[in-house]
């Protein structure tokens, strides 16, 4: 059985390791909430047993030591804690406690936010700063005056006249919430550490013995009051104080208010708690301070806080459940993230029971496992995440979450390039999840040029399952447009009918229209349902933009015949763009042979390398794809197809062939002996370690090569990558073509605004006569472009010594060129 003496020890043990890891390490082992839950069931049972009273007990210290790393500061006035209030009536307690040791008719608090960072004591001598620290166990601190410089908010030298001699000003030091989600989003990025929450982040910051890096992380202040003051005074009240600190050059929070009594300090919570999350920054509450200082220093001080002071806190933005499932949820761009399934927990006055785990890096650096209990952080509008472990009640046999290897939604493969942090769904065609983005993306200017259909009537054809592809949009009807534009002009759905009137017209003069009672509340949800219940309703041709549905139709068709590069750049496969979709139908020539090319031939294609093959490679082996391309070609037609180009001859081979699979270890010299002593692909799959090692191979390569031979069906590659490149061998023409025009093998960049003709056309006309239109400047560029208002790309031309040509020398070169 449990004595109150063994539960006060063990509270005060979980409580002090809790304390310590969090204002001496920065790590949060337990969540606010819980640490709140447990101090208060510690109070409670040291003011039932007196006896067994402690000075070093979490309830009578402050904070935590201070580092070894810094230099110790003595405060001269204490920094200490702030009693806590959780609900009005304690708030009611704390302002009779008041009234009743002061006896006034009204009492007067400034009311203020209680921000979720750090605290620090800034100290000025003649105006000048000289020393900060942080609170420490609030007798001693740390000295972080060098990271304290590289906060922007915190003057140097005090603004106006009148300060003391010695003034010491004490306020937070906080991250906002865009700095700390762009610091989080850049370190995910790049595959480091995130922060767990923005106090972590100031707290972390101002630890650095590296000022550097605190600067790198961008921080801000407010000042709440001051400590030390000699060679001076303050005003006798803390608002005006704090107006005082304002005028020296201070930051102090505009949402500091001095109220009255009881009724005002509630109004003061709940206004500031419905603003909460619109704020920049993290709040926990707020602070009400008796606001005269005479009546501050008639009510004294408690073991760690004073009498006159309180925090009044909000619901926990971190709170602790269980991991009950870790599923993967695909984005509209294809982007697979983690989602963590919890046991439904108040967060911040929300339920939440789904969390964002952002990525499968960030899960293996938390190392996340279904059944663990971890720490939940909900802060404004920002979606609810997993921010850490509790490892200490991680249940046994759990296993570390591994990427499923296809997508939940199309079972098309989930892939991930080589240090990119994303992992994406490859059947971008295929996918429901993606469908709006990509026929979006095929209907743009730049693809198939399908001029008006925007993407609210992308959304609502996709909802309404009118269009499930990209080849669907081949099949929509004049009607089918005209019954969309009514939706969607449509104020809400009762006003269809209002407008167009509840008769049946004469037959083949009405289009098929829902009856709109009864539909979902949602909007994407009425006009999904509006275009999938036909009733026929009559209509009145004035009030329906049928030349929008004509110049659709027009447009639709139009793009039929199309030109191989535009369809390549369509599908939007990733990292495919315009300039690689055009080399592709330059070397290639057709859609049927590139549909069904493996990989490593995609290389022989100058600039594209191993990663844009790979994912040329991942999109057409889906299934799903190849079906949406067969879906697509029965409705359009390219008329630009051509035989393979000649120039792929000279690098058709087959040791060629084995660099450009990337098996490790095989360089030129080391593939060309392997061609001669294995003289095809099967020979190469049927060889032995002995063999390899006879061809010339180091033998550590040679067991190399074996090992690669055995995995994730490599044989396979091989055969298929030999088998078409003897259908490009047989399909390309013996001889070369001619040069393609005067700037063949030149690389150009047009920078600046062009007045005769536009860029895009500028660069048609150049990519015409053989030239590569660059986006960048390096030393391998030709010449510059350069237009009006020519920017950085200007500059490094002239830096480099690369040649630049004004609108004018272009257009005559174009002219004598023609």
């Amino acid at each position: 059985m449990t004595t109150p003496a063994d539960r006060i020890e063990a509270l005060r043990r979980q409580l002090t390791q809790a304390s310590q890891a969090y204002n001496e390490r920065d790590e949060l082992l337990i969540p606010d909430a819980d640490y709140d839950v447990l101090m208060r069931e510690l109070e409670a049972l040291e003011q039932a047993h007196p006896e067994l009273a402690s000075a070093a007990s979490p309830t009578v210290t402050v904070g935590g030591r201070p580092s070894s790393r810094f230099a110790e500061v003595v405060h001269a006035v204490p920094m200490l804690s702030l009693g806590n209030a959780f609900s009005d009536e304690e708030v009611a307690d704390f302002v009779r406690r008041i009234d009743e040791r002061l006896g006034r008719a009204t009492l007067a608090f400034s009311a203020e936010p209680k921000l979720d960072g750090l605290a620090i004591s800034l100290r000025y001598e003649q105006g000048r700063f000289v020393l900060g620290a942080t609170r420490g166990d609030g007798s001693t601190g740390e000295d972080v005056s060098a990271n304290l410089r590289q906060i922007a908010d915190i003057p140097d030298q005090l603004a106006g006249s009148g300060w003391p001699a010695v003034l010491e000003v004490r306020g937070e030091v906080y991250m906002a919430r865009a700095d700390f989600e762009a610091y989080n989003e850049r370190a995910r990025l790049q595959g480091g550490k995130v922060l767990a929450n923005p106090r972590n982040g100031a707290a972390g910051s101002l630890r650095q013995l590296d000022p550097k890096i605190s600067a790198q992380r961008r921080l801000s202040f407010f000042a709440y009051g001051t400590g030390q003051v000699e060679g001076g005074t303050l005003p006798d009240t803390h608002s005006a104080t704090l107006a005082q600190l304002r005028q020296w050059g201070f930051p102090v929070s505009d949402l500091c208010q001095v109220v009255q009594d009881v009724t005002g300090l509630l109004a003061y919570y709940r206004d500031i708690g419905e603003r909460r999350d619109g704020l920049a920054f993290d709040i926990d509450g707020v602070v009400y301070k008796l606001d005269d200082r005479a009546g501050q220093q008639a009510m004294g001080f408690v073991a760690r806080a004073p009498r006159w002071a309180i925090a009044h806190k909000f619901p926990a933005q971190e709170q602790s459940t269980t991991v009950e499932a870790i599923e993967i949820q695909i984005g509209r761009t294809g982007a697979a993230t983690p989602v963590a399934r919890l046991a439904p927990v108040a967060v911040a006055g929300v339920i939440v029971s789904n969390a964002t785990l952002h990525n499968a890096d960030q899960i293996q650096r938390l190392d996340v496992r279904v059944g663990d209990a971890v720490i939940v952080r909900r802060a404004g509008d920002v979606i609810p995440e997993v921010v850490s472990v509790i490892a200490e009640r991680r249940p046994q046999g759990t296993t570390p979450w591994q990427m499923p290897t296809q997508c939940p939604v199309c079972g098309a493969e989930i892939v991930r390039e080589e240090g990119a942090a994303v992992w994406r769904c490859s059947g971008e065609l295929s996918c429901p999840a993606q469908r709006k983005e990509a026929i979006a993306h095929f209907a743009s200017r730049r693809a198939m040029d399908i001029d008006g259909l925007g993407g609210k009537y992308i959304e609502t054809l996709v909802e309404a399952g009118i269009v499930r592809g990209v080849a669907d949009l081949y099949t929509l009807s004049r009607d089918t447009l005209l019954q969309l534009k009514l939706v969607l002009d449509a104020a809400d759905p009762s006003a269809l009918a209002g407008s167009y009137g509840p008769h049946l017209p004469p037959e083949g003069s009405g289009i098929v229209l829902n009856r709109v009672l009864a539909l979902d509340a949602n909007e994407a949800g009425w006009r999904a349902a509006a275009l999938a219940q036909p009733v026929r309703f009559a209509w009145n041709t004035k009030k329906i933009a049928t030349r929008w549905a004509d110049n659709l139709i027009a447009a639709i068709d139009s793009s039929r015949e199309a030109r191989l590069e535009r369809v390549l750049f369509a599908l939007g496969i990733e990292h495919v763009g315009e300039s690689t979709a055009k080399a592709l139908a330059q070397w290639f020539g057709s859609l049927a042979l590139i549909r069904r090319l493996p990989w490593p031939l995609f290389k022989r294609v100058p600039d594209i390398g191993g990663e844009v093959a790979r994912s040329l490679g991942h999109f057409f082996e889906q299934p799903g794809n190849q079906q949406a391309i067969d879906a697509l070609m029965a409705q359009i037609r390219i008329g630009d197809e051509h035989a393979p180009s000649a120039k792929l001859r000279q690098g058709l081979d087959r040791a060629q062939l084995l660099v450009d699979a990337e098996i490790p270890g095989i360089t030129r010299l080391r593939a060309e002996k392997l061609a001669a002593a294995l003289p095809s692909a099967q020979d190469l799959l049927d060889a032995e370690h002995g063999q390899f090692v006879n061809a010339g191979l180091p033998d550590d390569t040679a067991r190399g090569l074996a090992h690669w031979l055995e995995q994730d069906h490599h044989g396979a590659l091989l055969l298929a990558s030999e088998d078409a490149m003897r259908t490009l061998l047989a399909q390309a023409p013996a001889q070369a073509e001619q040069v393609g025009g005067v700037l063949e093998g030149q690389t150009v960049v047009l920078t600046g605004t062009l007045t005769a003709l536009t860029r895009d056309v500028a660069k048609e006309k150049l990519e015409a006569l053989g030239a590569k239109v660059a986006g960048s400047v390096s030393k391998k560029t030709s010449f510059v472009v350069a237009g009006a208002e020519a920017g950085s790309k200007l500059d490094k031309a002239q830096a480099l010594g690369v040649e630049v040509w004004d609108e004018a020398r272009l257009l005559q070169f174009l002219a004598d060129n023609d």
